[in-house]
């Protein structure tokens, strides 16, 4: 650990990585099998993946010492995306390591669960800065360093299928978050198309996540899993898989797309 900055460890190959991956949110869920499924595809390659976290330095620490394994270099990084400063800190370790190709805005947060009427300005400002203000940072800070390079930059925001069904009775809140970041993606993949970035968005249905116990319905998914066509939930690394398609050059026709995995709803 590098003492003189308790913000930043980095771990794996010493030499200067040309490919740079951010994935904020990494150290669990969604991200964290992002990471894995990075680490896996670009195994040998010259590539670095940046995690961002806000509490559990551990869990992501964990993370990035399994991408190292892979032969891929890692950093973690403290950041509330919510913050700029934080989200120039994630962008600065960056630039330390690498050029940036590549970015997945995952971070968000959902509240208990609660009916519209009982929705409080605190939560709604919470949520607005974290699952909105947080990815317009990041995709903005992206956009700076990725335009008009020579490889092209990706961006993939995780939005939610909530997005499409407004989640009465529970997340309104949450569910009109990412119906922004939805907006967000179309605009603003059609503003730098011209630019060599892409940016598009996927939107997962129920996943097994822990994002549900914040909720307050460490169950939900299986609960509602009879809803879904396909008959279960999803996993992390389903969701994974689609993300690092979408960054990957295999995806060079993609942009201002939103791609439901949802199991069918």
């Amino acid at each position: 650990m590098n003492t003189n900055d308790p913000a930043s460890v980095s771990t794996g190959p010493t030499q200067v990585p040309t490919q740079v991956t951010v994935i904020t949110g990494g150290g669990r869920g969604i991200g964290a099998a992002t990471a894995r499924r990075l680490a896996q595809q670009r195994s040998g390659l010259n590539h670095h993946l940046v995690l961002s976290y806000v509490a559990n330095a551990d869990a992501a620490q964990s993370v990035a010492d399994l991408v190292t394994e892979h032969g891929v270099g890692a950093s973690i990084v403290k950041a509330d995306v919510a913050v700029e400063a934080d989200v120039h800190a994630i962008f600065t370790e960056a630039d330390r390591v690498g050029r940036l190709t590549g970015l997945v805005n995952n971070a968000g947060i959902l509240d208990a669960m609660s009916p519209f009427v009982d929705l409080t300005a605190e939560r709604l400002e919470r949520t607005w800065a974290v699952n909105i203000t947080g990815v317009f940072l990041c995709a903005r800070e992206a956009v700076k360093r990725m335009a008009d390079g020579p490889t092209t930059g990706s961006i993939v925001n995780v939005s939610s299928r909530a997005a499409s069904f407004g989640s009465p009775r529970e997340f309104i809140d949450y569910a009109a978050s990412k119906g922004a970041v939805d907006t967000m993606t179309v605009g603003l993949a059609n503003e730098v198309a011209g630019q060599n970035i892409r940016v598009n968005a996927v939107r997962p249905g129920l996943v097994h996540t822990d994002i549900h116990t914040s909720g307050g319905d460490s169950e939900r998914v299986d609960r509602l899993a009879a809803n879904v066509p396909i008959g279960r939930g999803g996993q992390p690394e389903e969701i994974a898989n689609l993300i690092a398609w979408l960054l990957s050059d295999e995806a060079s026709y993609v942009t201002g797309a939103l791609v439901d995995i949802g199991g069918g709803r």
